[in-house]
């Protein structure tokens, strides 16, 4: 992936705008098995970050090697049974452009008022995975925290980028999006997910 100098924008081999405005993501991590839904750290507010050092680093490269085995667009420490206010992503926004990045300590701000738009399309987590159902959330969100040195960073837009900001920043809140749908969709979200269960071993993605 080539890298521009001025806003570190860039493209990848397939000709997609990707911004990873605080430098890429850290790799060489090892893929681990995804927490599930119902394992206690899941559902609980994570502790926040207070020491940025190579640990830190180390399992952010963790989440990134977990996350695209899984082939997803976000990660939570969580998520490979970490309890870290933490999460990587590698999303696109509503035109197509991917935004990388990982926010620790986030904090989500979601339009107000009359610029208040709910996005009721499907969601899904990798930590309850093979289902999908409607969840509505504000189409616009803007994500601020540190990065991996302790530097302020700031994450915003739209499409499935800003239901991606405002899923992790949930996650580091104790709360899955299961959570924020009716008995009914989370019904019909348990049904998908148990029809799946064989190509989802507790091992997966490793």
């Amino acid at each position: 992936m080539a890298w521009g100098k001025a806003d570190d924008q860039g493209t990848d081999e397939t000709g997609e705008v990707v911004h990873a405005p605080y430098g890429p993501l850290p790799r060489g991590g090892n893929v681990r098995p995804m927490t599930r839904w119902g394992t206690p750290v899941m559902h609980r507010p994570q502790a926040k970050v207070t020491v940025f050092d190579d640990a830190l680093r180390a399992l952010a490269a963790d989440m990134v090697a977990t996350m695209y085995a899984a082939e997803g667009v976000g990660l939570a420490a969580c998520q490979i049974g970490e309890d870290v206010a933490m999460f990587v992503m590698d999303c696109p926004d509503a035109a197509g452009e991917r935004w990388m990045g990982v926010v620790c300590n986030p904090v989500v701000h979601l339009p107000e008022g009359r610029d208040r738009v709910l996005d009721d399309s499907p969601e899904g987590c990798l930590s309850f995975p093979g289902a999908f159902v409607d969840c509505a959330r504000p189409d616009h969100a803007v994500v601020e925290g540190v990065g991996l040195d302790g530097q302020p960073v700031r994450f915003e837009g739209d499409g499935l980028l800003a239901k991606c900001l405002q899923h992790e920043t949930d996650h580091t809140l104790g709360t899955v999006f299961g959570d924020r749908l009716s008995a009914r969709s989370m019904k019909k979200l348990r049904k998908q997910h148990d029809a799946a269960a064989e190509d989802y071993p507790a091992e997966w993605p490793t």
